[in-house]
């Protein structure tokens, strides 16, 4: 069955970076777009950003300009590459495709905090 297993979570100052890694089984991850989501305490999950097969991006407004999203289709891999992080940037963060599986992962927990 697909498997999503995201890591790189951890607890950063403002201004700080953290680079989120999902690694996808189970499914022919070339063919999807993948992306990353978030969510906070007490908030819905929104999706933060993704990147077609195509590698064309697209980001939510809040992230543009700090965050970058990639892939790596031979080692079945997308990244989060989270720059000058904000202490609303802090909730838990998941891959999935575009739209989104049904099940997701266990999800990074990134926060940022002085």
């Amino acid at each position: 069955q697909v498997q999503l297993v995201e890591s790189g979570g951890g607890v950063v100052q403002p201004g700080g970076s953290l680079r989120l890694s999902c690694t996808v089984s189970g499914t022919i991850f070339r063919f999807h777009t993948m992306a990353w989501y978030r969510q906070a305490p007490g908030n819905q999950r929104e999706l933060v950003a993704h990147i077609a097969t195509s590698d064309i991006t697209n980001y939510v407004d809040s992230v543009k300009g700090r965050f970058t999203v990639s892939r790596d289709n031979a080692k079945k891999t997308v990244y989060l590459q989270m720059n000058s992080l904000k202490p609303e940037d802090t909730a838990v963060y998941y891959c999935n495709k575009n739209p989104p599986f049904t099940f997701w992962g266990q999800g990074t927990q990134v926060t940022v905090s002085s």
